[in-house]
């Protein structure tokens, strides 16, 4: 993939770097927030190759990458100067689609820092569990300092998201988190704690909590910078600015935070945490059975990281979580579940490669892929993960299955659920995510069918992808059927024109690939635009560089606005001569509305004949 090539080609089709307000991206997609996001140019983006889908929902312009998305948002860092453009501009949307966006704007920056974390709790109680390290050793010891780090030092790691979110000094954020983290203040609490008495800043009260490992305070806190630091600066005489505009915001900020802010922050997210172990205390069973059913329907809209941080809030107060990720356990392994599915029971070779790929992630634990790739292009597949996706969550619930250190939910993370010195949560993660699998992957099995006809399997046609139903599309031309990358032009190798195919033709005859009609011809006689009976728009161009022939060599068979049926003949072409003049003589045929139409599936290459199927597509 040439990601210098794909970013410049992304930031012009979202309207360019003047429409883009701000950008971030998480493990499989880049998330613009756009000035206005009507302005992309959503069908070429889905059907660029190397994004594999756009989602405009939550607020956000969503483009689906895969695992290379950091690369392409790095080359998109390079080509653009957005931190000056950001923040300039009115933002029109709702309040719903605002608070997404903070969330996950302040949650996603911080999320490798957390899963590093998570992931090295769980391979350090495994150590526990088999008995590689005892609790007492020092390599025990400094593992474990090594994994609460992200956890304890978090109310800084958010300070710096959420200033980039508020649009406030970094550096300032990072120090009221180190206030509310600082040993001597920690030290205060825990003597009033054991001793009694009070915590007063000139005569105000201060609440003895301590914020480690806190999420909602911070959060409230570097919001509540945004709105002060404007005002200091405002207030501060230009020749002492530079120490008084930060000396006033610390010294406000810092002193809020403490005396109201933080008590409130964290009464915010006892409630929380209590809320659930109430709801748990009543049905357990609820909210993971809904998580696990419809996962995919957020993770599609990409409103699942507004999840998240209730599920890192539930274990850093309760130390566990018992909802959330299981929950997601649940949903993403029976994403990959079904995927593998399709590929198991698809006769297409091309499906099996994809869904067994996409499958794989999605067991891990990146949906993304099977989502978009396999489920929702076939939706039976979706509609089984729903069903496997919910069982799972529903007897995760019932047996209150805890999540202690978080980590993108899958396959890999199941370590995540060791803790409480017993093996029985892992054990009953390990059963809710084999009956989503099985579930899944029985229901797939049942539902999906490749969606072809017997007549249409037994077709002559030598192509990879004959089973599918669809529009389609034969060929004009006898010769050798290519891909479109082998022609020497960048419109039709790099598909700007659309998708389809190329030949290399035998004879010098075009005839009509489809029934309908003839909406353009040319002057130079050297291209013809045709249109379906179903609204298909093709492009027939024969040779490369031929318009320079100003029409020697080509005669027109018919006439704009003509209705022609399979077969008939269209253009006369004088195949030898063009070859004589050095011109190409290679000829596309690409479907010019393609992301309008539907999957567009190619035959293999090699020997074509007139009237074989080349190109079918997928409504």
């Amino acid at each position: 993939m040439n990601y210098k090539d794909l970013a410049q080609s992304i930031i012009e089709n979202v309207g360019g770097e003047e429409n883009i307000q701000g950008l971030t991206h998480c493990a499989t997609r880049l998330r613009f927030n756009l000035k206005d996001d009507q302005k992309p140019a959503e069908a070429t983006l889905k059907n660029t190759p190397g994004i594999m889908g756009v989602v405009n929902k939550g607020g956000q312009y969503q483009i689906i990458i895969g695992s290379d998305v950091g690369n392409v948002y790095k080359e998109i860092a390079n080509q653009t100067n957005l931190e000056t453009n950001q923040g300039t501009e009115k933002d029109d949307r709702g309040r719903v689609a605002k608070v997404i966006d903070t969330i996950t704007g302040i949650f996603t920056p911080i999320l490798p820092a957390i899963t590093a974390a998570g992931m090295l709790k769980a391979v350090l109680s495994l150590l526990v569990v088999f008995n590689v390290l005892t609790a007492e050793s020092q390599s025990y010891q400094i593992l474990n300092f090594m994994a609460d780090a992200a956890f304890y030092f978090l109310p800084i790691l958010l300070a710096a998201s959420s200033a980039q979110k508020f649009k406030t000094n970094m550096y300032l954020a990072m120090m009221v988190g180190g206030i509310l983290l600082h040993p001597n203040f920690i030290a205060m609490v825990n003597a009033v704690k054991e001793a009694g008495g009070s915590i007063q800043l000139f005569g105000l009260p201060i609440s003895p909590v301590t914020y480690s490992s806190s999420v909602i305070p911070i959060i409230l806190s570097v919001w509540f910078m945004s709105y002060i630091e404007p005002i200091a600066d405002k207030v501060s005489p230009k020749a002492i600015k530079f120490f008084s505009k930060p000396l006033l915001t610390i010294f406000i900020v810092g002193a809020v935070a403490l005396v109201v802010l933080g008590p409130l922050g964290y009464i915010i997210s006892e409630a929380i945490s209590s809320g659930i172990q109430a709801l748990e205390s009543v049905s357990p069973w609820i909210v993971p059975l809904l998580i696990g059913a419809f996962s995919p329907l957020f993770v599609a809209t990409g409103t699942h990281y507004g999840l998240v941080p209730i599920g890192i809030n539930n274990r850093m107060t309760a130390g566990y979580d018992t909802v959330i990720y299981p929950g997601m356990l649940a949903s993403n392994v029976s994403q990959g579940a079904a995927a593998i599915g399709v590929g198991i029971k698809s006769k297409d070779t091309t499906i099996k490669q994809l869904a067994f790929s996409a499958g794989l992630t999605g067991l891990f634990g990146i949906t993304e892929p099977a989502l978009y790739g396999v489920n929702l292009r076939f939706k039976t597949p979706l509609y089984a993960a729903m069903i496997g996706g919910g069982f799972g969550g529903l007897f995760m619930g019932i047996m209150r299955v805890r999540n202690f250190s978080g980590g993108s939910p899958g396959l890999l993370t199941l370590p995540s659920y060791i803790g409480d010195d017993t093996l029985s949560y892992l054990i009953n993660a390990c059963i809710g995510a084999a009956i989503s699998i099985v579930i899944t992957f029985i229901v797939t099995l049942f539902l999906y069918k490749d969606p072809v006809s017997e007549a249409e399997a037994e077709t002559p046609v030598k192509k990879e992808n004959q089973h599918f139903s669809g529009a389609e599309i034969k060929s004009p031309l006898k010769g050798e059927l290519k891909s479109l990358k082998q022609v020497n032009d960048g419109m039709f190798s790099e598909e700007i024109l659309g998708q389809g195919v190329a030949i290399e033709p035998a004879e010098g005859m075009v005839t009509a690939p489809i029934q309908g009609t003839v909406t353009a011809v040319f002057d130079t006689k050297h291209a013809i635009g045709l249109t379906s009976d179903e609204g298909i728009e093709l492009l027939i161009h024969v040779g490369i560089d031929t318009v320079k022939l100003n029409g020697k060599g080509y005669d027109y068979q018919v006439e704009k606005g003509q209705k022609v049926a399979v077969g008939d003949p269209l253009i006369q072409f004088d195949l030898a001569g063009i070859k004589a003049q050095g011109y190409p003589v290679i000829t596309p045929i690409v479907v010019t509305n393609s992301g309008e139409v539907g999957d567009i599936l190619t035959a293999n290459e090699g020997p074509i004949d007139f009237g074989q199927q080349i190109i079918k597509v997928i409504n």
